[in-house]
C-alpha cells in the first residue's frame, strides 16, 4: 500500500492568477487560495476593487497577494504583466480563467435586444473578445510562462453548466409580453463558455509534456438575490433542489491548483448540483 501525502493539497507559495478577480466568484476563488497559502495575483479592469482584495487577504493571511488593472483583450498588456509577475515572483504555476461579460437578461416592452434575432453584433464582439479571445490570450501568455516551469503547473477554466447544455429560456418569460418581447439568456453566454470547453481540451494536450495540466469547471447558477420566483423555478430543475452558495466551488478551485490532482487533465467537471445529470 502507498504511503499517503498528507501534503498533496497544500499549494503554500503557488503564484496563481485569476482573470476576472473583482467578480462575485473571482473574490471566492481568490479567498480560497490565499487561505491554503497560495499567492494570488488579482487581475481586473476594476483596480481599486483588486487592490482593495489583496490588502484584505494579505492582512488575514500574509501570502502577498497584488492587484493589478490589466485588459486581457489587449495582448501587450499580458504579455507585459507576465513578465513582470515573472521578475517579481519568479514564476507562474496556475492561471484561473474566471472573467467574462455577464450578458443581460432585458426586459423591454418594444425591443428585447437579448434575443437573438435583435441582438447587436457590437455585443457579440465584445462578450467573445473577454471570455473567449481574453481567455486565449491569457493562455498563450501566462500558460507559456506555466510551461517554462520545472514542474509545469495548472491552467482551469472557468466554464458553465450552460457550456453543456442550453439555457432553459421558460426560466426568464413574463408574463404580459408578447413572444417576441419575452427576454432571454443571450446566445454568448452559451458560445463563450462552450468555447472553453473546447480551449480546455486543446490545452490540455498542448503542454502535457512540459507537466501543464488544463481542465475546466462548470458550475452551476450561484444564489445571489434572485427573485423567489425564479429561485423556485430554476431549482425545480436541480436535482438538490437549490442554486449553490458563493463557496461551493473553491474546493474544487484548491483540489486543481494542487498536486492532489496531479493526474487530472483535459477533465471538464460539473459542479451543478446534478443539473446536467438530467
Amino acid at each position: 500500500m502507498s504511503k499517503l501525502n498528507n501534503d498533496i493539497f497544500k499549494i503554500d507559495g503557488k503564484v496563481v492568477i485569476i482573470t476576472g478577480a473583482a467578480g462575485l466568484l473571482g473574490k471566492g476563488y481568490a479567498e480560497v487560495i490565499a487561505a491554503y497559502g497560495g499567492v494570488p495575483v488579482l487581475l481586473d479592469l476594476h483596480k481599486h476593487v483588486v487592490d482593495k482584495l489583496a490588502s484584505e487577504l494579505n492582512k488575514k493571511y500574509n501570502v502577498g497577494a497584488v492587484g493589478v488593472s490589466v485588459d486581457i483583450t489587449n495582448e501587450k498588456q499580458i504579455e507585459n504583466n507576465a513578465n513582470w509577475i515573472v521578475k517579481k515572483f519568479g514564476k507562474i504555476d496556475s492561471l484561473i480563467n474566471n472573467a467574462a461579460n455577464n450578458p443581460k437578461v432585458e426586459n423591454q416592452a418594444e425591443k428585447n435586444f437579448s434575443r437573438l434575432e435583435n441582438f447587436p453584433l457590437n455585443t457579440w464582439n465584445q462578450d467573445i473578445s473577454v471570455g473567449l479571445t481574453g481567455a486565449y490570450l491569457c493562455s498563450k501568455h501566462y500558460g507559456f510562462k506555466i510551461s517554462e516551469n520545472p514542474n509545469g503547473g495548472t491552467i482551469i477554466n472557468i466554464s458553465s453548466d450552460l457550456g453543456l447544455i442550453a439555457p432553459d429560456q421558460r426560466l426568464y418569460a413574463k408574463e404580459g409580453l408578447s413572444k417576441e418581447c419575452q427576454p432571454v439568456k443571450p446566445v454568448t453566454y452559451s458560445i463563450v463558455k462552450s468555447g472553453l470547453i473546447g480551449l480546455t481540451r486543446y490545452l490540455s494536450t498542448y503542454w502535457a509534456d512540459k507537466g501543464v495540466r488544463c481542465n475546466a469547471i462548470c458550475p452551476g447558477g450561484v444564489e445571489n438575490g434572485q427573485s423567489e420566483n425564479f429561485l423556485r423555478s430554476v431549482s425545480s430543475r436541480i436535482p438538490m433542489g437549490r442554486l449553490a452558495s458563493v463557496d461551493e466551488y473553491q474546493g474544487a478551485i484548491v483540489w486543481m491548483v494542487s498536486d492532489a490532482s496531479s493526474y487530472l487533465n483535459g477533465s471538464i467537471i460539473s459542479i451543478d448540483g446534478g443539473r446536467t445529470a438530467w
